[in-house]
């Protein structure tokens, strides 16, 4: 039987489908191609905005309405955080959680034989266990992607996350480095360490990121650890120092920032300010020299003024960030800033996103200017013509090289030259 998956939101989520993915097809399943008609169809909601929402019913509606036969299954954060409104989108024969991601194996074969709709969302506890889904390929990809944490236990006034995702969690440090070894024995040079709040890593088992890194360094074969996004406040100095000593630690950090105003960051809940955000960006440089910095940025939240919005891009100068993910604030149902006076029109909001992108597209090509002659290491990802390929170096920095003689998932080593606002032109190095 041939299975189709759609995937929205984080790479926590498209971690999940990939594991999926796995799960099905050692249990007799296989891929539908792109233009091929499948037998299930799998949406992985995400609920992050209404927005994502809307994606998952329209895109179970459409699969129903060509394939009216095949089985449909809603699952991911949407249903487990507002399970009701879930379980009316008719479209879906199966509608299943965040969580117990393995029974959808279950609940398909057993729709298969009954044909009656099943709804399967266990709420989130305290003290549950990380739920294992190991992988051991990622097609496609010449990195490895591994959620090692699950859950947040924050309330960020913005943020549906917690009440979709459940309590902090974390994977076994001997399942991480077992797995890690298999993914090195596979070919796999880089590890992309992912979580729903990855700073949290260890909070439930007496670990932490940094122990974990450090661990991950002697799995023989993996010559790079890069980190998904991380809390500031959770950077502690011993954080950074553990870091700091493994060679193997990608020196690019996705640091959430969310804003550069104290006052905006205040209203959003968030546990740091602009200058705490400011001291660890310079003990993380001081103690990783060619550490580099990318975020996620959100405009137009509650009652940001003007005054706080060119503070915001003051600071996105000042921190001189790789890059940034500029989003419009949207509205979330069932979060504080849902019902917080003084909304922000769509039209600011729409011109403040395009200026600090804007902005900070230029601070971005003055980092990477800065780097031109650097001596680099570029993991090989994507062949685009005979020994031509693109990839990034550890920094983050998105590459092209000729490579003649070396294939995809190799790492070689470079100097960068010119970037032409997409990609830095590289050249292999004479040594």
């Amino acid at each position: 039987m041939k299975i189709a998956f759609y995937t929205l939101g984080c790479k926590v989520n498209q971690n999940e489908t990939g594991a999926l993915e796995q799960l099905f097809c050692e249990n007799g399943f296989a891929l539908a191609g792109p233009d091929e008609a499948a037998d299930v169809y799998v949406v992985n909601s995400c609920t992050v905005t209404s927005g994502g929402d809307k994606k998952s019913r329209q895109w179970l509606r459409r699969a129903k309405r060509e394939h009216p036969e095949a089985v449909t299954v809603l699952t991911g954060c949407y249903p487990q955080a507002f399970p009701d409104e879930a379980e009316a989108v008719t479209e879906a024969d199966i509608v299943t959680g965040a969580k117990a991601r393995r029974r959808i194996l279950d609940n398909v074969l057993q729709y298969l034989q009954t044909h009656e709709r099943i709804v399967d969302i266990a709420p989130h506890e305290r003290g549950e266990a990380f739920e294992e889904l190991p992988m051991e390929r990622f097609e496609g990809h010449t990195r490895a992607f591994m959620k090692v944490e699950d859950g947040c236990d924050r309330r960020c006034a913005y943020c549906v996350i917690p009440r979709a995702r459940g309590p902090v969690r974390s994977r076994s440090e001997e399942s991480v480095l077992k797995e890690l070894s298999v993914l090195a024995q596979a070919g796999y040079a880089e590890a992309v360490l992912t979580g729903i709040n990855l700073s949290s890593y260890g909070k439930d088992t007496g670990s932490s990121l940094g122990v974990l890194v450090e661990k991950a360094s002697g799995v023989e074969g993996l010559h790079r650890i890069r980190l998904g996004s991380i809390e500031p406040d959770l950077m502690t100095d011993d954080e950074i120092a553990r870091m700091a000593r493994v060679p193997e630690l990608c020196p690019q950090f996705h640091l959430s920032l969310q804003s550069g105003c104290t006052s905006v960051l205040r209203r959003m809940r968030r546990v740091y300010t602009a200058d705490e955000y400011r001291t660890v960006v310079r003990k993380l440089r001081d103690a990783i020299p060619r550490a580099t910095f990318t975020t996620d940025i959100i405009v137009g939240f509650p009652g940001e003024t003007d005054e706080e919005f060119e503070e915001t891009i003051r600071f996105v100068r000042e921190i001189a960030f790789l890059k940034v993910h500029v989003f419009s604030f949207s509205r979330r149902e069932g979060t504080p800033a849902y019902d917080m006076p003084d909304q922000v029109d769509e039209q600011v909001k729409a011109l403040r996103s395009h200026r600090l992108q804007t902005e900070a597209d230029k601070v971005r090509a003055e980092v990477i200017a800065g780097m031109e002659g650097s001596a680099v290491e570029v993991l090989l990802e994507t062949q685009i013509a005979h020994g031509v390929f693109t990839g990034y170096t550890k920094e983050y920095v998105p590459v092209r090289i000729r490579a003649a003689g070396h294939e995809t998932g190799e790492i070689v080593c470079a100097v960068l030259g010119r970037f032409d606002g997409e990609r830095c032109e590289a050249r292999m190095a004479e040594n």
